[in-house]
């Protein structure tokens, strides 16, 4: 119960309750489209980021049967996108059971100017988008005794902070997004909207645009040496 509360604290935050109500989610037999979202393959998308969730969707086949909701917010504290497990699903049988959701600004707000996230330069928006669907790849293979262990770890280490960001990016560099992981980070770090604090956020716990050009060098060294 201890871990639970600490993973309601993390993850939960004001939404708590309605992250116990799971979504509907439906087969590939049984899509469905409406005036707002889109439902197929275990995936529910708002139908105006569609487009872009699928090209990042397709840089991870071993997520095709998972079940995310891509989820529209009015306000998420300290982000712009935030992805987490839904949290009775920690506690079904099997970890290909578990569900799983992704919060998305739904608007940016750059001082004098809104924008609507899908405005958002469509290299930066799929790399936002690839990198939370890299935290998912970081937790789909952790138990539910994992998981507590890591959002107690998150709460009270800026230094699991860093290395649970730098592991989004690296699981999305390594699908084949660094270029569009890279978008992102540039277009943030010049944005003169977003506020000096948030820029900071970026610089201090996310991967630097020096080092995805890096990783990205040494990733494809390597798959050469092993074609």
């Amino acid at each position: 119960m201890y871990l639970l509360l600490i993973w309601v604290i993390l993850f939960g935050n004001p939404q708590f309750i309605s992250s116990l109500n799971y979504h509907p989610f439906y087969t590939q037999e049984e899509q469905q489209t409406s005036d707002k979202v889109v439902v197929i393959q275990k995936k529910i998308i708002p139908i105006e980021i569609l487009d872009p969730v699928n090209e990042a969707l397709s840089y991870f086949p071993e997520l095709e049967e998972v079940d995310i909701t891509f989820e529209f917010k009015e306000k998420i504290s300290g982000s712009v996108m935030q992805a987490q497990p839904q949290v009775l699903s920690l506690f079904v049988d099997g970890k290909d059971k578990r569900k799983y959701r992704i919060k998305i600004l739904r608007t940016l707000d750059l001082g004098d100017t809104l924008i609507p996230i899908e405005n958002v330069p469509n290299d930066a928006l799929v790399g936002w988008i690839g990198h939370e669907l890299g935290h998912i790849m970081d937790y789909i293979d952790r138990s539910a005794t994992n998981m507590m262990r890591f959002g107690f770890k998150y709460i009270v280490s800026k230094q699991k902070v860093i290395d649970a960001e730098l592991a989004a990016d690296s699981y999305a560099i390594g699908c084949g997004l660094g270029l569009q992981v890279l978008a992102t980070k540039e277009y943030i770090l010049n944005q003169e909207g977003f506020d000096d604090e948030y820029k900071e956020k970026i610089r201090t716990l996310y991967m630097s645009p020096e080092a995805i050009v890096n990783l990205r060098e040494e990733m494809a060294e390597e798959e050469a040496i092993f074609d």
